[in-house]
């Protein structure tokens, strides 16, 4: 890891060197008494103290080399200002140890040239002037700001920015999630998503491979002064604190383990990614596989929709048990409706309704379609693993009938529910991102399914709200979605599903072991109020 932003001084222990070398060849007058004819004796005097422009020039340099400011601004026409500002460029740069070579002035001015070694290979170096007015009988240094560098003015000062510097990685509206410290990329304090900072630190190490110095001005605006390697400028995520704190808060409001995952249909960008600590420590929201349980008989539906095996009208059986092959397929607590239209076996998430639909669809069907959600697609994104989901070919109708319902074999990760969610709310395919400065890498891509199959999707999961399974979700806004309660196991247990969208904001809910959708509908309700 890289070290942080200097704005003062530098990490303890670095050695900055100025080296100050006059342009022109310093001719210094006298030079010491030496030896004394015959030798033997040294003279041992003071130096006098330097009248001629050259020699007040060179006594200047050598004491801004020796960081003897107090010594250099004396030698100028501003020796409180000199000295101050002298040190402040010193310690901005870390200058504590500078090598000065003697030259020549060219009547009252001098050209000379200062080198900053701010560390390893880090060598900044330029060109300034000074310039020699008289005083009384001999002369001063005219100090001026610019002559520490050319373009420092009055209140301005120097600030050193590398690979460890300031803000490491920003959310979407540019304020800080890493701040870069002395062991590294940090969180900063914001409602950073835990899971997603260990690889958003090691992205921005990888990238921040520069250094430059800057002058910032008085009123905040900065200028890159020198600059070498990559541009040291945060890297900014796609990642919004706003609704990374409204996840993180309705995951850890609840009992059992929780994650949400958020996107933006309308960009793919990650918004939000969030555990509690009964969860654990691994990215389970991002790659972890379950059954989605009837959140799948959105594929379902659409496989049906697609292939004209269904209309959204289309009046269905709901028994409350079917046997289809050698599978008893029951619904929730076996409930049982009269004949509906598949748009309100949607709503009340009738196992019996989808089983019998699918059983009369080829064997690749919900495959096929689950593609058109990207379940199957794959995106290597930096900084993070990635599982979406992992849907085949039913090898048999037993279980074709089990996948349609999303048991079976059917998996996918809170991750994959959302893009699912999320291709429903933007009508096409849409690919997941973390960052704004680093792309992510479609390995296995997908389109989207028909707009007529979108149109009525969408209409069958507002209904879900509005008078089905997640009614209450009412009272957070115009919410499309689907439930889903997805056994484990032995089949004793189950897990609990909302997947939907409002507005521009697609998301997935799982809670594990609640037996029950209602938590993660409950879970989905406090996401959604905090975002107001």
């Amino acid at each position: 890891m890289r070290p942080a932003v200097r704005k003062a001084v530098l990490a303890a222990g670095a050695i900055a060197v100025v080296a100050i070398v006059v342009a022109a060849a310093l001719v210094l007058r006298g030079g010491g008494s030496g030896d004394a004819a015959g030798g033997g004796a040294t003279d041992v005097r003071a130096p006098a103290a330097p009248t001629e422009p050259s020699e007040v020039a060179a006594a200047f340099l050598r004491a801004w080399a020796g960081n003897d400011t107090g010594a250099a601004g004396a030698l100028t026409d501003d020796p409180g200002g000199a000295a101050v500002a002298l040190q402040a460029a010193s310690s901005a740069l870390a200058g504590t140890a500078v090598k000065t070579t003697p030259g020549q002035v060219s009547g009252s001015s001098a050209t000379f040239k200062v080198s900053w070694t701010l560390g390893p290979s880090r060598v900044w170096t330029y060109d300034s002037t000074l310039t020699l007015v008289r005083a009384g009988d001999g002369w001063k240094v005219h100090f001026v700001p610019s002559l520490i560098h050319p373009e420092l003015g009055p209140g301005a000062r120097f600030a050193v920015r590398s690979s460890g510097g300031g803000t490491a990685v920003a959310d979407r509206d540019g304020k800080p999630l890493l701040t870069w410290q002395s062991d590294g990329a940090k969180p900063s304090g914001a409602a950073v998503a835990p899971l997603l900072a260990p690889g958003m630190a090691r992205v921005a190490g990888e990238a921040a491979q520069g250094w430059a110095v800057l002058l910032e001005q008085a009123d905040g605006t900065e200028k890159t002064l020198y600059s070498e390697g990559n541009p040291v400028r945060p890297l900014t995520s796609t990642l919004s604190t706003a609704v990374q704190a409204a996840a993180q808060a309705a995951v850890d409001a609840q009992g059992a383990p929780a994650m949400l995952v958020a996107i933006q249909p309308s960009t793919g960008d990650l918004l939000a990614v969030a555990q509690n600590a009964a969860a654990g420590g691994a990215p389970t929201a991002l790659s972890g596989l379950y059954a989605p349980g009837s959140t799948f008989k959105i594929i379902t539906a659409a496989a049906a929709l697609e292939r004209a095996a269904a209309t959204p009208d289309t009046v269905l059986p709901c028994p409350g048990s079917v046997q289809i092959g050698q599978r008893r397929i029951p619904n929730d607590d076996e409930f049982s409706l009269a004949p509906l239209p598949l748009h309100s076996a949607f709503a009340h998430s009738c196992n019996t309704t989808f089983a019998q639909l699918a059983s009369g669809l080829p064997a690749d069907a919900l495959a096929r379609t689950a593609n058109q959600f990207g379940l199957n697609a794959d995106f290597t994104i930096p900084g993070i693993d990635t599982e979406l989901g992992k849907v085949v070919a039913a090898r048999d109708s037993a279980a074709q009938v089990e996948d349609a319902i999303g048991q079976g074999t059917v998996q996918a990760s809170p991750l994959g529910l959302a893009l699912m969610a999320a291709t429903v709310a933007a009508g096409k395919a849409v690919t997941p991102k973390l960052w704004r400065d680093r792309a992510t890498t479609v390995n296995t891509g997908y389109q989207g399914p028909p707009d007529a199959v979108v149109g009525a999707l969408r209409s069958m999961m507002r209904e879900v709200v509005t008078n089905g399974t997640a009614t209450a979700l009412q009272g957070s806004g115009r919410v499309f979605g689907k439930t889903g309660t997805a056994q484990f196991g032995d089949g004793s247990g189950a897990n609990g599903w909302f997947a939907g969208y409002r507005d521009d904001v697609a998301f997935a809910v799982l809670l594990l072991g609640t037996n029950s959708s209602k938590p993660a509908v409950a879970a989905s309700a406090s996401f959604l109020s905090r975002l107001g």
